[in-house]
């Protein structure tokens, strides 16, 4: 016997002309480097409008990353950094989100993967509202921000400098400006098989 546990949920999509996702390492120790990558996109499904019940797999191309130097790229891309040959994405996918403060800041939590290592972060969300673009679009808007240390996976290149630190931090900032479109709803139904021992019941 088959039971059907119906649910409906909004589908909400990436605004590619209106997103970033983009970083900052320092560098040598006195200054940072910029960053971003330019290829991306994300599954997220929420309960209408409220987004700490929503569920993100977002997706990113190594490769296309850019930092305005044609030759620090090309190292970024190579087995030094991302060896985009091998590894062909970056994901998260989210598993909690807190309940905004008073000042509308949110927690939420994911498993971040990249060069075939998976571990748990905490980005901090700024939720920017709901409105209408004159298309009729309705649109939702994020500023995430968060730090890991690049060296959890595996990302540990480096070289010393004259006066004995290094070259790259292992400290990474991350900052992204999202903003979604509402796809609208979706059928979200699942069939359960009920097991032997309750067939008949």
């Amino acid at each position: 016997m088959k039971t059907a546990l119906v649910t409906t949920k909004t589908k909400w999509s990436i605004d590619q002309a209106h997103c970033e996702i983009a970083f900052k390492v320092r560098h040598l120790m006195i200054a940072h480097v910029k960053g971003s990558f330019k290829t991306f996109d994300a599954s997220i499904y929420a309960n209408s409008n409220d987004f700490t019940t929503a569920e993100v797999d977002l997706w990113i191309d190594p490769s296309s990353i850019f930092t305005g130097d044609t030759k620090r790229d090309e190292h970024l891309k190579s087995p030094d950094f991302f060896d985009v040959e091998k590894h062909k994405q970056i994901t998260f996918t989210s598993s909690t989100m807190g309940k905004p403060d008073a000042d509308g800041n949110q927690e939420l939590w994911g498993e971040l993967t990249m060069l075939g290592v998976t571990n748990n972060v905490k980005l901090n969300v700024q939720f920017g509202g709901i409105a209408k673009d004159p298309w009729g679009n309705e649109k939702a808007g994020f500023t995430l921000t968060g730090v890991i240390n690049r060296s959890d996976w595996g990302l540990v290149w480096n070289a010393t400098i004259e006066t004995g630190g290094l070259m790259v931090s292992d400290e990474v900032n991350i900052s992204c400006e999202v903003e979604l479109i509402n796809k609208g709803q979706e059928d979200m139904t699942m069939k359960l098989e009920q097991s032997d021992r309750f067939k008949g019941v």
